[in-house]
């Protein structure tokens, strides 16, 4: 079964390997014995969310080298947004106490 799943276009491994991570990091931060254990399914749980919007964007019949570049255009525009976000909520905070 692994072995067909390395068989399948690089994108859609990814989506598969994602989704894995996503309930595994639930796992993690469901359980109540450590809190190491929670850190950790938190920072996956953030890390593979951001990372699965990226490759839920992508066909997933892209192979590695246009996965990469389509990534790599995903993130900028997410880092984009996200800096315009972080830049324009002061401003938009003052707007509305005047």
């Amino acid at each position: 079964m692994i072995a067909r799943l390395f068989q399948q276009p690089f994108a859609a491994v990814m989506q598969a390997i994602l989704v894995v991570l996503l309930i595994a990091s639930f796992a993690l931060i469901t359980q109540q014995y450590s809190k190491t254990l929670y850190r950790i399914g938190f920072i996956l749980l953030v890390a593979s969310t951001f990372v699965q919007i990226v490759f839920g964007n992508l066909p997933p019949e892209a192979d590695f080298k246009r996965s990469m570049k389509l990534v790599g255009l995903v993130f900028g525009i997410v880092i984009v947004v996200f800096g315009l976000g972080i830049l324009l909520a002061p401003y938009l905070v003052n707007l509305g106490r005047r």
